[in-house]
């Protein structure tokens, strides 16, 4: 049986929800890695992964809090990765979503997994300190998830307009960041929107904006470009860059992972668009925890025409007949790469 070829997208904050309680148990109970993520946390007394992901209910406040979400995504991330069954895939490139990043770093090799963890734990910590403002999602496709290019040409007008900034690029999603008021003014000035209504993202910061200006010189500070290293496995960043082994500095991913990637928009959507056309993938494999980025996912095969994917519902019954993108958050999907 000859290996299929994928493409692992890690998934950004948000998707460690109340359905995703105990995933950790459920898939890696009694992993040594994340006993040693359990210690670095114990180390700073900070409440463990393992601890918060066994609590008897879900507390957004809790769970959703920058400080716990970023190493619970990240850790489900990596051991997701690392229960791969190599012999039914061959990882071809790996690309994530802004904190994804992170993990996509590690699964890469360009960081061991504990440096991975410390990273992902500290600017879960580092990104929520007080830089003001947050994140507004826009959802700018309607039921088909075709993209309507005119739609998009007035949302970047009122968004110049509004001083907000564009913050990541997430299929036919537009997450926009900025202070209260340039927030307040945008939503006033949108035009009807295809989607669901414009939703503000309870404690998320003004993201890949230039308000993280602090947020970036305390993490230059604060981790260690000695960490850093040439993937192991080609890596698309927020920017649609590949970085591969033989044309990677340690310095230079170092500055990107704590300048550019924190100052600068997001694209998502660039980034998975070059991976399936530079790689051409047999399947795209969607780390844990959750499988909300499913949609977006689709929403950018719809948008290049992926496969003849036109829209939703041609991705659906590609997904029911030959599933293209597999979810390892979804039992239904995960025993198709992982071993056993």
């Amino acid at each position: 049986m000859s290996k299929e070829k994928a493409l692992v997208v890690c998934p950004g904050r948000g998707t460690y929800g109340a359905s995703e309680l105990g995933y950790l148990a459920r898939h890696h109970a009694g992993s040594a890695l994340l006993a040693a993520f359990d210690r670095q946390r114990n180390e700073r007394a900070a409440q463990s992964i393992s601890e918060l992901d066994c609590a008897a209910r879900f507390s957004t406040a809790l769970h959703g809090s920058g400080a716990n979400a970023s190493p619970l995504i990240y850790a489900a991330g990596i051991l997701d990765y690392l229960a791969l069954d190599t012999g039914k895939v061959e990882v071809v490139a790996i690309c994530g979503n802004s904190m994804g990043w992170y993990t996509a770093l590690a699964c890469a090799g360009a960081v061991s997994p504990e440096h991975g963890f410390a990273i992902a734990d500290g600017m879960g910590v580092n990104s929520g300190t007080g830089e003001p403002g947050g994140q507004l999602l826009l959802t700018l496709v309607g039921d088909d998830w075709r993209p309507d290019p005119a739609l998009r040409r007035e949302i970047d007008r009122k968004l110049a307009r509004s001083g907000a900034f564009r913050s990541i690029e997430l299929g036919g999603m537009l997450l926009v960041a900025g202070e209260e008021r340039e927030l307040d003014a945008l939503l006033a000035a949108l035009p009807a929107m295809p989607g669901r209504p414009p939703l503000r993202l309870a404690g998320h910061g003004p993201f890949h904006t230039a308000l993280m200006a602090e947020s970036s010189r305390r993490a230059l500070a604060q981790l260690p470009a000695a960490w850093f290293g040439a993937p192991r496995v080609p890596l698309i960043d927020g920017e649609g860059r590949v970085w591969r082994a033989k044309a990677t500095t340690p310095e230079a991913m170092h500055r990107y992972t704590f300048t550019t990637q924190i100052l600068e928009p997001y694209d998502f959507t660039r980034s998975l668009a070059v991976g399936i056309k530079e790689f051409a993938p047999d399947r795209i494999v969607l780390l844990g925890p959750g499988d909300t980025m499913g949609g977006a996912i689709g929403q950018v095969l719809v948008a290049e025409k992926w496969l003849g994917i036109f829209d939703k519902a041609g991705f659906a019954a590609r997904q029911a007949e030959a599933p293209f993108v597999i979810a390892m958050g979804r039992e239904d999907q995960r025993a198709r790469v992982t071993r056993g």
